[in-house]
């Protein structure tokens, strides 16, 4: 039996996963969505058959799961004028905010802990996300089910044990799509640059990306493996990756990774200084 489950904010990512839900067999009927946004309401409920509200407070009146998928710097303003409403009635709230770390949220609504915090990526958008969720400990196993149950209508989900994890998670899957995307423009170019037709070089790039993948995916093999079997020795590919070796991707990226960890401990802390 689906519970009744709402949405504060009705943006591109609470799209994404109604869709994903309805998709997975919950009823549209069962699903609420907020937003101040008149034309957006209309979009949704036309899209969807799901029920819009303007004001927040519908939404915790009238739905046992609660997802919070407003922007990180509009949480605590969103948020806070809800506390009492949510201590009443106690709902599982799930947020999918960016940087916004339970602490702070516990704050804002009046130390609640009934709440779990995730962090999907934009592939979520075609049910094709990468979802890390970590539970405040006063959570029980059946509310991380259903939150674990929500987040794979879009894709994977992964539990992490640390909250403070989610750093890792932001810099590794949050803003991994755009490290892949630049690989596809920068291998794209390098086509171009050789002789291909634009159309020819992107098709053979996208084609390649998502074959890439699929092996990966569908293989025991680790990637490390996966490459030395596509890797003959003396041959193009090999003279590409020592290329790259030497003149430091590994590195590069290693770099990348741990400076968008850092950015995302300085938003959760920006974040909570909200009022």
């Amino acid at each position: 039996m689906h519970q009744t489950l709402g949405f504060i904010g009705g943006g591109n990512m609470a799209a994404s996963l109604i869709g994903g839900l309805i998709a997975d067999g919950w009823p549209s009927a069962k699903i609420h969505v907020s937003d101040p946004d008149a034309g957006r309401r209309e979009h949704l409920s036309q899209l969807f058959s799901v029920q819009t509200h303007e004001q927040n407070e519908a939404i915790i009146e009238q739905c046992k799961i609660v997802l919070l998928a407003v922007k990180p710097q509009m949480m605590a303003s969103a948020i806070s004028p809800l506390q009492e409403l949510i201590n009443q009635q106690q709902p599982l709230l799930i947020t999918i905010a960016a940087g916004i770390r339970l602490s702070d949220l516990s704050r804002w609504c009046n130390g609640y802990h009934n709440m779990i915090r995730s962090m999907p990526n934009t592939p979520a958008l075609l049910q094709s996300g990468a979802t890390a969720l970590y539970a405040d400990p006063a959570v029980s196993d059946a509310n991380k089910d259903i939150a674990e149950t929500v987040m794979r209508a879009v894709g994977i989900a992964i539990w992490v044990n640390e909250e403070a994890q989610m750093d890792a998670v932001t810099a590794l899957s949050g803003s991994g799509p755009a490290y892949f995307f630049y690989v596809m423009q920068v291998m794209e170019q390098a086509g171009i640059e050789l002789g291909l037709p634009e159309e020819t070089a992107r098709l053979l790039t996208l084609q390649t990306a998502f074959g890439a993948a699929k092996m990966a995916m569908e293989s025991t093999d680790s990637p490390e493996l996966l490459r030395a079997k596509v890797t003959s020795p003396g041959g193009t590919t090999e003279q590409a990756l020592q290329t790259l070796h030497e003149n430091g991707l590994q590195e590069l990226f290693n770099k990348a990774l741990h400076a968008a960890h850092r950015r995302s401990q300085q938003l959760a802390k920006e974040h909570g200084l909200q009022t």
